[in-house]
């Protein structure tokens, strides 16, 4: 049975050495079947485990503030370094997944992982909720309101089980609706596409504005002033996508444009007087 197993991870901090991790917790997607070009499909949410393991360090109080998690919870737990590869070893998994991977990959290395990917649901959240008030887990999982989540179970936020939980409920959903495995994976090796430009003239009192609503000229200063600077690759990659796309839009026009020149040139304009099997296409 092939499955995704969705991680969270809780932390003492950013990333390792320096720290270590307080909570692990994963929830799996099972495919109930494949498709006829063999792509698992009639993804279901299954299963879920989460366990308090030793971070090898003190926890900070700003980041108890986040998950809750202090040092008296994790002194009798399992070092974090030797619990992690239990929760990667499960029979049937093809890929891993993560809430703002980003994060998790500090901690999952490609050894670990066993060279399987690792699929950021926020980068798939953001292709496919551009609309969404909000693409944090929790943000996304209040606006969707996704069938058969039971809400007892995808709290505390912050916490390693419920996170995953309601992780695995949004790429459930997006794998259901068509896209594969391989595409999110696509999609987490990209820059994020964003959906609102939050620069300039463009913040909008900190609510941003769609980018497809941002003038073209504006998404050629990001691309020119941007461009070097890696904390604002995300920008950059979605002005150049918004541009790229703006330019084969208009190049369609022009097309459309020009075939109805020819037409018209040749006296067929009018379609409606066009026997169906000479309609141009």
């Amino acid at each position: 049975m092939l499955r995704v197993r969705v991680i969270d991870l809780e932390s003492s901090g950013d990333a390792p050495p320096e720290h270590g991790l307080v909570e692990i917790g994963y929830c799996d997607l099972v495919a109930n079947s494949a498709d006829l070009l063999g792509e698992p499909c009639d993804w279901e949410v299954f299963g879920g485990f989460s366990e308090l393991v030793n971070p090898g360090c003190p926890i900070p109080p700003e980041t108890s503030a986040v998950h809750h998690i202090i040092d008296e919870d994790v002194a009798g737990g399992r070092p974090w370094r030797e619990a992690l590869p239990a929760f990667l070893d499960g029979d049937g998994v093809i890929a891993f997944a993560a809430h703002g991977a980003d994060f998790e990959a500090k901690w999952l290395s490609d050894e670990l992982r066993g060279g399987k990917p690792l699929i950021c649901t926020y980068k798939a959240a953001i292709r496919k909720f551009p609309a969404a008030p909000s693409h944090s887990n929790m943000g996304l999982r209040y606006w969707r309101n996704p069938d058969g989540l039971e809400r007892e179970r995808a709290l505390p936020a912050h916490r390693a089980f419920p996170d995953a939980y309601a992780t695995a409920f949004l790429l459930r959903d997006v794998l259901n609706d068509g896209h594969t495995i391989a595409e999110l994976a696509k999609w987490t090796g990209e820059p994020a596409l964003l959906p609102r430009c939050k620069i300039g003239d463009y913040r909008n009192d900190g609510k941003g504005t769609p980018y497809s609503e941002v003038d073209s000229g504006m998404l050629r200063w990001i691309i020119r002033i941007m461009a070097d600077d890696p904390r604002r690759e995300n920008d950059v990659h979605t002005a150049r996508y918004h541009l790229e796309q703006r330019e084969i839009d208009q190049r369609l026009e022009y097309e459309r444009m020009d075939l109805e020149r020819q037409l018209h040139a040749n006296g067929l304009d009018d379609n409606n007087h066009l026997p169906a099997t000479e309609l141009p296409l």
